[in-house]
Parts: structure tokens; sequence; C-alpha cells
């Protein structure tokens, strides 16, 4: 088949899946829908392809609806963060001590491939560093894959099936109304925020521009509105065929023992991350359930999108999901040659 055929298949296969998602009334239905749809046809090789030209647009969309959340009000808790960052820096390096080692002795990678398969980074930024520190790639891809869709299920089940927040479409509502100045506005900053991010390198920059910019434009109260339902729920839609796309050419031989692993890797950060929310509690007065989707090791966007799900604070979980893959991205690369440089030579 062609490129445009494979796409839409995957595209129809993706909103399929997110429809049944819906009328289950499961949590995060059009992206969980789509991605555990799209997954499974990638793994029986459907002659599918991932739309993935269009992932940089639809990131921005979302980016633009997370960035609507951030009110003036929010500032005001601004102070207690210091506390927060600092429990964020001990829980991520308590999680590279923790699975890293079980990567490398439970998984039996090497030590290189292990140590950029437990570091809990972005998805690109430890596939970059690590092929060309000398890991081997392709345990890595699986490993931050399977760790974000793992991390994204299990949350949004969490939050859904056992304290019955409503983990659903409503999150898109807007809360004004959406004038052609609110469209024009919501577009500019989609699109002169992905200008930006890419300008100045930001991680996800098509992703944080258009956060950053529309929380600007909102703080200021240049703008009340959020983009229309139908729209965030086609990026969603979106977004989880992308994911789910990740796996083409995987075989089930291949997938099963790396979702066992990635499934023993995440139950390990997410226990962590309970214990590092409980001490945000303690210390610092947040919720337990905002502090768990500031710390759970999933995607950034889509842990946005549960904070906006369950009304929980998503500058603050977006501030903490930026600063840890910030820390990683400086942190492990210089760790890793601090390491090298200590190991004995032969």
């Amino acid at each position: 088949m062609n490129t445009l055929p494979r796409i839409a298949l995957a595209l129809g296969i993706g909103a399929a899946g997110g429809g049944l998602f819906y009328l289950l009334g499961l949590p995060l239905p059009w992206m969980l829908g789509a991605l555990f749809a799209t997954m499974v046809a990638s793994v029986a090789n459907a002659p599918i392809l991932g739309p993935s030209r269009v992932r940089p647009a639809v990131v921005a969309v979302i980016g633009v609806l997370l960035g609507s959340r951030f009110t003036p009000d929010i500032l005001a808790d601004a102070e207690a963060w210091i506390a927060t960052v600092a429990i964020l820096l001990v829980y991520v390096i308590a999680v590279a001590l923790v699975v890293v080692p079980f990567y490398r002795f439970a998984g039996k990678f090497d030590w290189v491939t292990a140590y950029f398969a437990g570091m809990p980074g972005g998805l690109t930024e430890m596939i970059e560093i690590g092929e060309a520190s000398g890991a081997k790639p392709a345990p890595i891809i699986l490993a931050h894959s399977l760790r974000i869709v793992i991390t994204i299920a299990l949350i949004a089940f969490w939050f859904r099936i056992v304290e019955g927040h409503d983990v659903g479409a409503s999150a898109s509502r807007a809360e004004a109304p959406l004038t052609w100045i609110d469209g024009l506005l919501l577009l500019g900053s989609a699109v002169i925020g992905s200008l930006i991010g890419l300008k100045l390198k930001f991680p996800a920059p098509t992703f944080l521009g258009p956060l950053l910019v529309s929380a600007v434009l909102h703080l200021a109260g240049t703008t009340e509105s959020a983009p229309p339902a139908l729209l965030v729920n086609t990026a969603q839609v979106l977004l989880g065929t992308v994911l789910g796309c990740r796996f083409l050419g995987i075989s089930p031989k291949t997938l099963v023992p790396a979702a066992a692993l990635a499934l023993g890797a995440t139950t390990l950060s997410l226990g962590l991350a309970l214990l590092a929310g409980l001490a945000m509690a303690h210390l610092a007065g947040i919720g337990l359930d905002q502090a768990l989707l500031a710390l759970a090791p999933g995607g950034l966007t889509e842990m946005g999108l549960i904070a906006l799900a369950i009304h929980a604070d998503v500058a603050f979980v977006a501030l903490h999901h930026v600063t840890r893959i910030l820390i990683v991205i400086v942190l492990a690369p210089l760790t890793f040659r601090l390491l090298l440089s200590r190991r004995p030579q032969p």
C-alpha cells in the first residue's frame, strides 16, 4: 500500500478505538482508545503507518489547551514549588539508582543501554544521547515507549476507576465562549509558540512553546477561551495513533518480555513517585493526586491532559515534568561521562 492509504487506515483504526473507549466510558478515551487499537494493529503487522508529520501540530493544540488553565490565582502557590522541585530532584536520582540496575540485571542489558533505558527522561532525548554514547537504540526505544504507555494507562485508570474522576472528553470543554478574536489568539499561540520553542530549542518545542504563549495570554487576561472540544478530541486521536504506530515492526515475541520489563520498571518508578508525592503533601501541602501527576514517569502532554481532566493544577504538573526532563538531559550525559572516566581501563 502507498503511504496515504496506510495513514488513513491507521487513523480509521485509531478513531474506532477512541470511539469504542468513549462508549465504554473508559478514561482518556480518544487518546487511549486510539493508542491501544493502533498498537494491537501494529504488532499484528497491519498495513498501517502513523501520521508522525502532524504530531507537532497535534501537540501544539494540546499545549494551547493546557496553557488556557494558567490563571493569575495559581501564582499564589508558586513559593511552595521550590520545595517540591527539590523533592523532584531527589526522586529523579532515586529512580535512576533503582531502575538502571533493574534493566541491567533483570533485563540483561549492557550497562550503557541499561543506563539510558532507565533514566526518567524524554523518549527522543534518551534515544539520541544513548545512541551517541554507544547504547543499543532498540531496547531504549521499547523501554521508554512502553514506560509512557503503561504509565498513561495505569494513572488514567486509577483516577477513573479507583477514584472516580471524570478522566474523559469533558476535560476539553472551554470555560468561556470562543469568539473569532479568541480563535485568532489561540491560533497565534500555537504558531508563534511553536516557532519560539524551536528557536530557543525547548524540549518538546511545539508543545512547550504554545503552552507558554497561551499561558501568558491567559495570565494577562487577554483571553479566557480554550480550543473547542472537537479539535482537542481529534488531536487526542492523532496523538494516540502516532504513539500506537511506534510499535510497527515489533513482534509479539519481542514485545511481551519488553512489556514485562517495562511494567516492572514503571511499577518501581511509580512506587518512588508515591513516596515523593507523600513528601510533597507533608512538606508543601500539595494534594497527593496532583503530586503523583507531577512525578509520574509518563509523557508531559499526556499527564497534562489527565491533570486537566481531574481539575489539578496544570501549571504545577507541567513545571515539574519540564524540570524532570531538563534535569535528566543535563545530568545524565555528565554523570555518564564521569562514570566512564572512573571505569578501570582494560
